[in-house]
């Protein structure tokens, strides 16, 4: 019973810990420490994951205020890689903007969007979980556009009409989901159990992939991920990269109905997978900014998640959750330490840059998986699900692709030293990095016996070579990419949004020629006597037909 008190407790202050930090901000003098308090903050979600990992799941209801709280395994394993990020990146943060402009309002911006991040991870019910999804996505756009330039409105824009297009996508299927539970209850469990018979369960099949496709940017879908990550601050992208569009992947586990095999709906969610894996291999090889080939690092390899799924869909298979989790637990807290790499490695002179390149590495091959890293247990986990047919040998060549695109990172990382001879990354800096490269290598190996897995599996000499052969083949195309890659041709960040962009600058001429017209039009009595009886005529045929 005291143990269960205590994890309910904790499950409830994983809320309640960045609330109070946030309403001790309405104060002024406390606004100033916030930052400082911020890395705080995760610790109760923590210790939530680790009581909950492994063991029985944590619950806590408050029916007169028709609120939910479920710790299951799946979220126990992204809940607590998660936390773990955000205390690192929040170390980071408080060293790297402590004293610097709108500090402040970056500090609630980033307590906002950390609530909403480890809420998404214990909703249990439709409003508590759209809720927290709306914190996790709305408040980031402080993160996103922190800095006064041009680059982070523009990343901005893009990142919140996104934001509203998928918020609004996911209203309309949670609406769908609701209807579709006969006794009214907005228990996810329940809205789930019913799905599969509901009379609205295309359209809300199809109204919940989109919103949770936009948050972890499936193909086409993507182009505000790249924008967001490079214009956002070092410490803000590596929660928003690692952590936050986790988001997406638990509204996934959540809200695919992967007991019920639904073939044509899980394989179709597996080639957009499989394709997004590719495409964000293709763009981000052409990439030169760090942060940029980062994140399309991450469409890739949420790409290769929403395989998973949709495979595990496909076969009516539930344990595609926790496989999943496990892939995107590896995710949040590498991808997250490679970014706060590149801070690291901008702060530091050629000469020092080993601190940041060395452990980057590991980190890469890793996302690669490379034999021996976390990311081949990664790869292990999901094995199962993607088979050993055409879609297995995808996702293994896919590996090799991130292993390319991973070396180009450290290429680029290289490149971004600091060319003051005599730079050194602060502490404050050094310190939350390694913990968390240092946290990368470790914790899958811990959490992989809780999931079920054996250690001794990824050991035997064809698992090693199953892991080995996709990195020697990304090995020997980034020799290539090194010789030849300059005669790629070189898209813009986010590369569709300039296309998008472009279209919506020539609608402009279009729609002044046209103005014009009406102008002249409009001088003209008899054209405009005729456009009157045309939308009398128009409107009366239109009476007709209702």
């Amino acid at each position: 019973m005291i143990g269960g008190a205590i994890g309910q407790g904790m499950l409830v202050g994983t809320l309640a810990a960045p609330l109070i930090l946030l309403v001790a901000c309405l104060s002024g003098r406390l606004r100033r420490h916030a930052l400082a308090l911020a890395p705080f903050a995760p610790l109760p979600g923590l210790a939530a994951a680790l009581l909950a990992i492994g063991g029985p799941p944590l619950t806590f209801a408050l029916p007169a205020l028709r609120l939910g709280l479920l710790l299951d395994a799946p979220g126990a394993m992204l809940l607590a890689v998660a936390a773990l990020l955000w205390i690192g990146g929040g170390v980071y943060a408080f060293r790297d903007l402590r004293g610097k402009p709108k500090a402040e309002l970056f500090a609630v911006g980033w307590l906002l969007t950390l609530t909403g991040s480890l809420g998404v991870f214990i909703a249990a019910d439709l409003l508590t979980f759209y809720f927290v999804y709306a914190l996790v996505s709305i408040p980031a756009f402080v993160l996103v556009a922190h800095d006064d330039d041009a680059a982070a409105a523009r990343a901005g824009g893009v990142y919140m009409a996104f934001t509203v297009l998928g918020e609004t996508f996911l209203l309309m299927g949670f609406v769908l989901l609701a209807a579709g539970e006969p006794s009214g209850s907005l228990a996810i469990r329940d809205v789930m159990a019913a799905l599969p018979g509901s009379p609205w369960r295309d359209a809300a099949l199809t109204l919940t992939v989109l919103g949770f496709g936009l948050k972890i940017a499936l193909v086409p879908m993507h182009g505000w991920m790249p924008l967001a990550y490079s214009a956002a601050p070092i410490p803000a992208a590596a929660v928003l990269s690692g952590a936050a569009v986790k988001a997406g992947v638990i509204g996934l586990i959540r809200f695919l109905p992967l007991g019920a095999a639904l073939p044509g709906w899980g394989e179709t969610l597996a080639a957009i997978g499989l394709f997004s894996a590719f495409y964000g291999v293709a763009i981000g090889v052409t990439q030169q900014n760090p942060k940029t080939v980062l994140a399309y690092s991450s469409i890739s390899q949420m790409g290769v998640i929403a395989a998973v799924l949709g495979m595990g869909l496909a076969a009516g298979d539930r344990s595609a959750a926790l496989d999943a989790a496990f892939y995107g637990a590896h995710h949040v807290i590498v991808k997250g330490a490679l970014f706060l790499a590149v801070g690291v490695a901008a702060a530091s002179s050629r000469r020092r840059l080993w601190l940041a390149l060395a452990p980057a590495l590991v980190l890469a091959l890793s996302l690669g998986g490379l034999p021996l890293t976390g990311g081949a247990l990664a790869k292990l986990a999901v094995k199962t699900q993607l088979g050993g047919g055409p879609v297995g040998a995808l996702a293994a060549f896919s590996a090799a692709g991130t292993t390319l695109l991973m070396l180009h990172f450290l290429r680029r990382l290289a490149g971004a030293a600091s060319q003051d001879a005599e730079a050194a990354a602060p502490a404050g800096l050094i310190a939350p990095w390694l913990a968390m490269a240092l946290a990368a290598v470790l914790v899958p190996w811990l959490l992989y016996p809780r999931m079920g897995g054996h250690i001794a599996d990824a050991l035997t000499p064809y698992a090693l070579w199953e892991g080995l052969w996709p990195v020697l083949i990304g090995a020997a195309l980034a020799l290539l990419l090194q010789r030849w890659g300059d005669r790629l041709p070189r898209p813009p960040a986010g590369d569709i949004i300039g296309i998008g962009e472009d279209a919506f600058r020539k609608s402009f001429v279009i729609g002044a020629a046209l103005e014009r017209a009406d102008g002249e039009i409009r001088q003209w009595p008899a054209a405009a006597v005729s456009l009157l009886v045309l939308a009398i005529v128009f409107g009366a045929a239109m009476m007709i037909r209702l």
